[in-house]
């Protein structure tokens, strides 16, 4: 018993710390945020995360438009997360400690890929960048850091703006 709860802690309290980003300023304090207030201290590791959203099947004409699409669009993000990689281990990660990971999904929402990837992982703590979105735009369109606020289990959430 003392076993199976001990392994059970260290997956909700182990020091992985799992940083999702976009292409926003927010997303990039984020990342600034965790490199700042963790940078130096020994045992933990992080991984920047970018889901790539799988396009609907008939957003793009062909197939060829498509491959093509997602071919630049991960040349953008590869040079998006190879900086934020960067910047952590400036602020005093070890290279082996930070880890990017870029993946495609389909995503019903954002927060939903956010949290899969979690669940299938073992990361105790969450860090997202607050969206920036105004109270109205909120309400109607919903926010990915206040969904993962709320249907995260067993983490801990930061949200930093």
């Amino acid at each position: 018993m003392n076993e199976e709860k001990t392994a059970q802690e260290e997956k909700l309290f182990n020091k992985n710390i799992l940083i999702a980003v976009d292409e926003s300023e927010n997303a990039r304090r984020a990342v600034y945020y965790v490199g700042q207030f963790l940078g130096g201290y020994p045992g933990f590791r992080v991984t920047v995360l970018h889901v790539v959203p799988e396009p609907e099947e008939d957003y793009f004409p062909t197939s060829a438009e498509k491959e093509k699409w997602l071919s630049q669009y991960q040349q953008k993000i590869d040079a998006l997360l190879k900086e934020y990689r960067q910047v952590l281990i400036d602020h005093g990660f070890a290279p082996e400690d930070v880890g990017v990971r870029s993946t495609l999904r389909y995503c019903p929402s954002m927060a939903e890929c956010i949290l899969a990837e979690r669940d299938e992982t073992e990361y105790s703590t969450i860090v997202v960048g607050r969206q920036g979105l105004s109270r109205s735009e909120e309400f109607l369109f919903g926010s990915i850091s206040s969904k993962v606020v709320n249907h995260a289990r067993n983490c801990t959430v930061w949200v930093v703006e």
